[in-house]
């Protein structure tokens, strides 16, 4: 999961072009599987600043690291972290293991 607060100026075609960029990964980074995107829609008070979020769901840990290393991924992370408040300070990563029911 990635929480990120993207700057109030940052227009919405420039928001679905990273979303684009980030989605496309797909295609060239074997393992990696869906991509959602949401703005955070939650009723509590504890969002923290973190208006929007992302989820990657990798096939596995190695799928995850060959994500993390990719030219691609970096180019798209670039372009994500210019967006955000705060640059890298402003995203917040978490990885989850999340076994099947």
């Amino acid at each position: 999961m990635r929480l990120c607060p993207l700057r109030d100026d940052v227009p919405e075609t420039e928001r679905a072009a990273i979303h684009a960029d980030l989605e496309a990964l797909r295609t060239v980074i074997d393992g990696m599987d869906r991509v959602q995107f949401s703005a955070n829609v939650s009723p509590e008070p504890f969002g923290r600043g973190f208006g929007h979020g992302f989820t990657i769901d990798f096939r596995d840990a190695a799928a995850r690291d060959a994500y993390l290393v990719h030219e691609a991924h970096q180019r798209a992370g670039a372009r994500l972290v210019a967006a955000l408040q705060g640059g890298t300070d402003g995203l917040m990563v978490i990885d989850l293991e999340v076994t099947q029911m």
